[in-house]
């Protein structure tokens, strides 16, 4: 049972204070909701936050639930794309978290200097749209995702390489009670960002936060937000019936393919939307194969009398549940097939064809990724052309359409959900499983050639990746003596 009802107003903490080992250096921001302070403490070196609730008494019941939805979600939470979890302080003493600090701004100041040019809007969206995959595999939907809880992890060179979701005070868990569902009937989240359903008072629905990040995609690709800044109930459900004005009327210079993408993240029914935040950050990786419809040239809204249907349709209306985020990113696996276009023998390539057929088949909501490794030389120039003067990336990309040509045909995949890369690297499996990591792979399917006696001793790509993946690995081979695997 929360504590809501009967909390008393707590002391403010000072500079110097030390509370359960942690010293309060220094504030660095002070909220409606909560105070951010630096701490150290002597047994710990990483870089230090504590969070610490405003409670002076009469604050609004939801602020100190959602208190305590965080220490409860965010213990559960590992990887690069969320602050690492360090410590609690309970309500009958003290509350507060402790997490990992991570230093420089969040993605909130650059909302000022927006419009931003395209290929920054779709870098910036797959970082986001690859952390909210990792956050609904560890079964969280997020339900706040706003610029400033977004920060950014970066390399030696301070460039950004994650992206990291913070304030999880309005998330929702699979696995754990959904205090806010259970305590309050009001939307919750944040205005300009809230999904269609949320309004409707869904909390389950994983492609909600697909919505919250098409509004950042808007904002940021015209400077201006798509609903506005609603501040009631009936503001808010605008959004179930009102279309956003196209982001091409605003900036005629934003591409179709991202128009394409901000509307299909903007649709009212989840359905409708990408089936994974997975299945979004690959089309920002490749603008040049996302599927184009009539939304990439849609200059206007809908007419009075569409409007006026679909705000009828809207009354009463209630979305059907579809089951948990887990549940949800079951149904729309991202599948990898790894071929070795030049090098492989055509009893492998035709073995490699069926087993990813039969794999695509059972998998209805799947995405299916073609792709081929381009060997380069570690050191020194390497030949980017053939004797005829052909592209040797090209060729390999042609090559690669080739051998889908039959996939595509005996599995009717939508255009969309098949995509060819042809990757230039000097370690074709370290190279399959970057990519794989990047894009989320959830399966990878590829052929190994023959066990030979050079190959075992000195390891084969296959196996390397095995050992290496973060994801299930299939491996095909043709059942055959002698060989070798390139």
């Amino acid at each position: 049972m929360p504590y809501s009802a009967s909390i008393p107003p707590l002391p403010a903490f000072e500079a110097g204070e030390v509370i359960d080992g942690y010293r309060l250096e220094e504030r660095l921001h002070q909220g409606g909701m909560a105070n951010l302070w630096r701490v150290t403490h002597a047994d710990n070196t990483l870089p230090l936050l504590m969070k610490v609730p405003r409670i002076k008494g009469g604050e609004d019941p939801a602020t100190i639930v959602g208190f305590e939805v965080e220490q409860m979600i965010l213990p559960t939470l590992q990887g690069l794309h969320v602050p690492k979890f360090v410590a609690k302080g309970d309500f009958t003493t003290r509350p507060y978290i402790v997490m990992e600090h991570l230093p420089g701004d969040s993605l909130r100041p650059r909302l000022d200097r927006a419009p931003l040019p395209p290929a920054e809007v779709a870098r910036l969206g797959a970082l986001v749209a690859n952390a909210l995959h990792d956050l609904h595999r560890q079964h969280v939907i997020h339900l706040d995702v706003k610029p400033s809880n977004i920060l950014f992890r970066h390399d030696a060179a301070g460039r950004e390489t994650e992206a990291v979701l913070c304030d999880f005070g309005l998330s929702r868990h699979d696995h754990l009670p959904d205090l806010l569902d259970e305590e309050f009937n009001l939307p919750m989240g944040t205005g300009p960002y809230m999904s269609p359903e949320q309004v409707q008072f869904v909390r389950s629905e994983p492609r909600s936060d697909l919505f919250a990040l098409g509004v950042m995609l808007y904002h940021f690709t015209t400077g201006q937000r798509p609903f506005g800044n609603p501040t009631s109930v009936r503001g808010l459900r605008e959004r179930l019936y009102r279309e956003p004005v196209p982001p091409r009327q605003h900036r005629p210079e934003c591409p179709p393919w991202l128009q394409e993408i901000i509307l299909r993240c903007l649709e009212v029914d989840a359905e409708k939307r990408h089936p994974s935040a997975a299945h979004l950050a690959q089309d920002l990786l490749n603008p040049e194969q996302v599927k184009l419809t009539a939304r990439a040239e849609r200059l206007d809204t809908a007419g009075t009398v569409t409007q006026f249907k679909r705000w009828f349709k809207s009354l009463g209306a209630e979305p059907s549940a579809r089951g948990s985020a887990a549940e949800q990113l079951k149904r729309a696996p991202i599948i990898m097939a790894a071929v070795d276009v030049s090098g492989a023998a055509p009893e492998l390539l035709e073995l490699l064809t069926e087993t990813v057929r039969r794999i695509v088949a059972a998998e209805p909501g799947a995405r299916l990724a073609c792709v081929s490794v381009m060997k380069t030389a570690r050191i020194g120039m390497d030949e980017l052309t053939d004797e005829q003067g052909h592209s040797l990336h090209v060729k390999q990309l042609i090559g690669l359409k080739h051998w889908a040509r039959p996939l595509s045909q005996a599995l009717a995949l939508a255009e969309g959900l098949l995509t060819f890369h042809v990757l230039e690297a000097p370690d074709p499996a370290a190279a399959i499983v970057e990519f794989a990591r990047r894009t989320q792979v959830d399966h990878i399917v590829m052929g190994a050639r023959g066990n030979s006696a050079l190959r075992r001793y000195l390891g084969s790509v296959s196996s390397q990746v095995v050992a290496e993946a973060d994801c299930s690995v299939t491996v095909v081979r043709v059942p055959q003596v002698g060989g070798g695997e390139g």
